[in-house]
């Protein structure tokens, strides 16, 4: 207790703090260039270190004795409690001086072997009673200690700090009214606290799992770290830890929170009112390392999604290659659950491209080697976990022909580049190629100035048997096809045609027939399905009447122009042999043609023009059958 009047015992000149009691100074204790002008004698009644060099020095016969403190855990501040302790002046322990003074007093061996009650126990006793009870002392302790966080390791009070809020943490707040009963339970009608009838805005959640995040986002890289790792050793669950690491990642990387759309930290709790934020000059890089090494094994959409934000700020960063990878791994592990905006990522090194197309190529590389791996223990087809990873396999097919067909407008994308991360994924894995001939369509559209051999090597990937008929359709069109690739299109569109009129008639055949076996039945209620389910129904019959008109309207053109040149040649002989003995009129009659009167040189032209109509009808029936398939495939 401090004596009556005097409230705190000292006062500072500059540099120099020296004791109210009027008393001429005898020690001169020196702390980080801040001097104390004290007594010897209740500094060395309860200071063990300063009493045993008091002890050395008095053979020196000085009058003033200075003692040098170096690295003294708090700095002149902390050293000032300790000297009102010694003084037997009052001393307020609070959250935030615990765990300095206590560093202080265990730095000065203030013990009870000199003084019962010394600093050190009082400071013991009130770190286990009050501090470790409370969530938000705990954190604010944890704070203080960032300082000397050695020294307090040491001592162990970092650890019991972490244990006491694993410990909170891992309890269900609502069996207990956390964190209503360490906080007070004055709220106004809206929930909020109120202090002292203030409303301070804060708001208590009592039942939300999430309801720490928010403080513990406070700390430091690496009692963050601590912390995490000390839940999960007392069972946390693996979504609730994935949560404060998310969390804390959108707080601490600005630029996964930008990306994300996320609000990091904007709800307030009470213990934020008294903290404060973590040091703003962390490391990024380390920061996002660190990171990675606590994430847990986990999927879902949302983590998908940050583990993606990760890649790209580590893209950013430049952080460790190993980082890099373990972060392609995980997403690899559940690529079926992206989309397609989170797969874009920027090409932030030295390349011309605008998208990095390296990781999403390692992405699916390790999801299809997951996959492979599944299979192998999943062999039976029966079997849920095959049928699933067929179904995986299928998504992320998907997936990445719209990713290729997203990137295939950059002119600066390489061929080679657009080939591996098609070919990257196993045939098995597309029932149809439609997306990557939209992709392919695309690259080329904007890549004009390709060789039609290099488009013959890109058209390679694309298996022409598992396109649809309107991609055949489309594609046949094509200007900016190969023509070898166009005939190959054609080749299989016929192939196609033949298949779905041979399921046509095999269907009518099995209605006008009931008595069928059972297999053949089978096949050909199979080719009806297909057929109806492609929609391929009424363009066959479209085609096929088509061609029908186009064959006849061709026999008659080949007959009219055979009789055409037959009269040709007979004209020719005639005019020759006849020429002066009969006359045009006469000979058109011998021929059986009817002609008008006054036939000129030119008249033969204009039978031939008038003879050679069909012709020109047939070409107008094949651009009107063209223009059905013109539309643009998408």
């Amino acid at each position: 207790m401090a004596p009556p009047g005097k409230l705190s015992g000292f006062h500072l000149q500059g540099h120099h703090w020296f004791s109210d009691s009027g008393l001429p100074s005898d020690i001169t204790v020196s702390i980080d260039g801040v001097n104390f002008h004290l007594h010897k004698f209740p500094l060395v009644s309860r200071c063990g270190k300063i009493a045993r060099t008091y002890e050395d020095s008095k053979n020196t016969y000085e009058k003033n004795l200075t003692v040098v403190l170096e690295e003294f855990p708090g700095g002149p501040e902390t050293f000032l409690i300790v000297a009102k302790f010694c003084y037997g002046f009052r001393v307020e322990l609070t959250a935030k001086n615990v765990v300095l003074v206590h560093c202080a007093a265990e730095y000065l061996e203030m013990t009870d072997e000199y003084e019962e009650g010394n600093l050190l126990t009082k400071s013991e006793s009130f770190f286990h009673k009050n501090i470790l009870r409370n969530w938000k002392d705990c954190i604010l302790a944890l704070q203080s200690s960032e300082p000397i966080l050695s020294r307090a390791e040491n001592l162990n009070l970092v650890d019991k700090c972490l244990n006491a809020l694993s410990m909170m943490a891992c309890t269900d707040p609502s069996l207990f009214g956390w964190p209503m009963m360490m906080y007070g339970s004055f709220q106004s009608p809206g929930g909020s606290i109120l202090w002292n009838g203030i409303n301070t805005g804060a708001r208590i959640r009592t039942s939300e799992s999430e309801w720490w995040f928010e403080d513990i986002s406070y700390l430091s890289v690496r009692l963050f770290e601590s912390l995490i790792k000390t839940m999960r050793s007392r069972g946390m669950r693996p979504e609730s830890l994935a949560g404060a690491i998310m969390y804390y990642s959108r707080k601490h990387l600005p630029g996964l929170g930008r990306w994300q759309g996320g609000q990091g930290g904007k709800t307030r709790t009470v213990a934020s009112f008294s903290l404060t934020p973590a040091s703003a000059t962390v490391d990024q890089r380390v920061l996002l390392e660190s990171i990675e090494k606590l994430l847990p094994q986990k999927k879902g959409k949302s983590f998908c999604r940050f583990l993606l934000g990760l890649l790209r700020v580590a893209s950013i960063l430049n952080v460790d290659q190993a980082c890099k990878e373990s972060l392609e791994r995980r997403i690899g592990m559940q690529l079926e659950l992206a989309t397609l905006d989170s797969l874009l990522i920027p090409a932030y090194a030295d390349s011309d491209a605008l998208y990095n197309t390296d990781c999403i190529e390692n992405i699916v590389h390790h999801f299809v080697l997951t996959e492979s791996n599944l299979t192998a223990f999943s062999p039976s087809s029966l079997d849920p976990q095959a049928s699933s990873s067929s179904e995986s396999l299928r998504k992320v097919a998907k997936l990445i022909d719209s990713y290729i067909g997203e990137i295939a407008s950059d002119v600066n994308l390489k061929p080679e580049k657009l080939r591996a991360l098609a070919q990257a994924l196993p045939e098995s894995s597309r029932s149809l190629h439609d997306g990557l001939y939209r992709a392919i369509d695309i690259y080329f559209k904007a890549h004009p100035w390709l060789s039609d051999n290099e488009k013959e090597e890109i058209c390679n990937i694309i298996d022409y048997q598992k396109l649809s008929i309107h991609a055949c359709a489309h594609a046949s069109q094509n200007d900016r096809l190969p023509l070898r690739v166009v005939l190959q299109v054609l080749f299989f569109e016929q192939l196609h045609l033949r298949t779905a009129l041979a399921g046509c008639v095999n269907a009518l055949d099995g209605e006008s027939a009931p008595a069928v076996p059972a297999q053949s039945t089978a096949r050909r209620g199979t080719a009806g399905e297909i057929v109806q389910r492609d929609g391929w129904v009424a363009v066959v019959r479209e085609n096929q009447g088509l061609k029908v008109d186009m064959d006849r309207m061709s026999t008659r053109v080949g007959e009219l122009e055979e009789e055409f040149s037959k009269i040709k040649k007979e004209m020719k002989t005639v005019t020759k042999s006849h020429s002066a003995r009969g006359s045009p009129r006469l000979l058109a009659r011998k021929l059986g043609c009817k002609l008008v009167p006054r036939f000129s040189d030119a008249q033969p032209e204009s039978l031939e023009r008038s003879v050679s109509t069909p012709r020109a009808s047939v070409e107008r029936a094949r651009r009107s059958h063209k223009s059905r398939h013109t539309e643009s495939f998408s």
